[in-house]
């Protein structure tokens, strides 16, 4: 019986981890090929045959999405598997009228198909969209459970974008570590506050293997999920953030509907920043939607360390690249930031634009008059870095999780902003963890 043929479209995440857990070892099917969008210069790559197992011992290509249609028919395809997130519903369709039109099937794979039991309790933490305080809220949830004496491991969503093979199981307990396994300023913003507060972080390519290693040493393993994709693992606890900023968007990107229909716990944040009215909308949808799921209230107070250098001042933002490009935000915590403490001005930074920093405007044009800490490699890196100090503004906000002048040089004074999740009132999230997991 003649196996059937696969193209899996992804980003360098979801894709390859529902290759690893369904289709790597299955001989009723035969991945062709994946397809790669998101992510810059992943395409052109293969998935290594050291990890893509004995079924494909010269590994399996990667090629630009936009090459679907000729991939379809070139390889005679059977099923086209969507395996990427935060992207509007109908977006997912649109994809799947390409596929089908040009004769192959379209499938997502859901949860009972890709989640891996694990042997230790889980807290997963999931969101409706990018950028809804996903990961301030994991550093709470973590902060929870050592608090009740837990060994915990975080396990972070993949940002696989180097050398596959090495970042197959990736330990990170020092700042070290992150240099040592080259890590993007991506892969740094969300390792860095984790590793601040003395957790041990997992992540990579083989979340299975990942797994084994994580239980080795932790009593309860903490998911701290990416985009607003649903958890690779079972969770004993779901907990999902919803940004009453994007009122509605609950309800019309996928796979965040997924997870806030999964969810056992949603946390409307941002409560302080947001508008009365779109903070109820939120609500009547998590009500509607998921009227079993507990509901907790919760702020993200923004905190500058010195908001002196800020008054008075012209002043270039910097935001978290992915909730402004994948999140489609157009201004984040640093805009918020530079407005309260009294900048004379928010410069525009598209003029002072270079190379791939021009073209991520073009990509996502909602971006507001901000600059996305984009850094997916070196060069990239650089180009951030360029696009900075050619700016011509008198301070520098920073709003991104990290410390950016540790990793690229700043020509001119800057100040970091920071936020962590702050729970308002009762629904208690610390309460609901404790009697859960005590």
């Amino acid at each position: 019986m003649s196996r059937k043929k696969v193209i899996i479209m992804g980003a360098a995440g979801r894709d390859f981890h529902n290759f690893n857990v369904f289709f790597r070892d299955n001989e009723e099917y035969e991945v062709v090929c994946f397809t790669a969008t998101q992510i810059p210069n992943i395409e052109g790559r293969k998935y290594p045959p050291e990890l893509a197992g004995k079924l494909y011992p010269d590994g399996i290509p990667i090629y630009p999405e936009s090459e679907l249609p000729e991939l379809i028919k070139k390889y005679n395809v059977d099923f086209v598997v969507f395996a990427y997130s935060d992207v509007p519903h109908k977006y997912v369709m649109d994809r799947g009228s390409i596929a089908m039109a040009a004769g192959a099937n379209y499938l997502l794979l859901g949860p009972r198909d890709t989640m891996i039991k694990s042997s230790k309790p889980v807290i997963a933490v999931g969101a409706v969209r990018t950028g809804c305080g996903k990961s301030q809220t994991t550093r709470f949830i973590a902060k929870v459970l050592k608090d009740m004496g837990k060994k915990i491991a975080v396990i972070r969503h993949p940002m696989p974008y180097g050398d596959l093979v090495k970042q197959r199981v990736q330990r990170f307990e020092t700042f070290e570590d992150m240099d040592r396994y080259e890590c993007t300023i991506e892969e740094r913003e969300e390792y860095e506050p984790h590793i601040r507060m003395g957790s041990i972080v997992y992540a990579g390519v083989d979340y299975g293997a990942i797994l084994q290693e994580a239980e080795k040493e932790a009593d309860v393993i903490l998911w701290d999920g990416g985009n607003n994709d649903f958890p690779f693992y079972t969770p004993d606890l779901f907990v999902v953030v919803a940004d009453p900023h994007r009122p509605g968007h609950e309800l019309d990107y996928h796979p965040g509907e997924v997870n806030l229909r999964m969810a056992d716990v949603v946390v409307i944040n941002k409560i302080d920043t947001a508008e009365i009215d779109n903070i109820e909308k939120v609500r009547a949808n998590i009500m509607a939607t998921n009227p079993d799921a507990v509901i907790v209230d919760a702020a993200s107070p923004i905190f500058v360390q010195e908001p002196e250098m800020i008054k008075g001042k012209r002043v270039l933002v910097v935001e978290d690249g992915p909730t402004l490009t994948h999140g489609e935000m157009a201004y984040g915590a640093g805009y918020v930031a530079a407005r309260r403490f009294g900048a004379k001005e928010i410069i525009d930074p598209r003029p002072f634009a270079v190379g791939s920093i021009i073209e991520t405007y073009r990509k996502y044009p909602t971006t507001g008059t901000v600059l996305p800490a984009m850094g997916y490699g070196k060069k990239q890196m650089e180009e951030l870095q360029e696009t900075i100090n050619r700016s011509d503004a008198d301070v520098v906000v920073i709003a991104t999780p990290i410390d950016l002048g540790r990793i690229i040089k700043i020509n001119k004074p800057y100040v970091r902003t920071i936020y962590e999740l702050q729970v308002l009132g009762k629904p208690c999230l610390r309460e609901i963890i404790e009697k859960k997991f005590s």
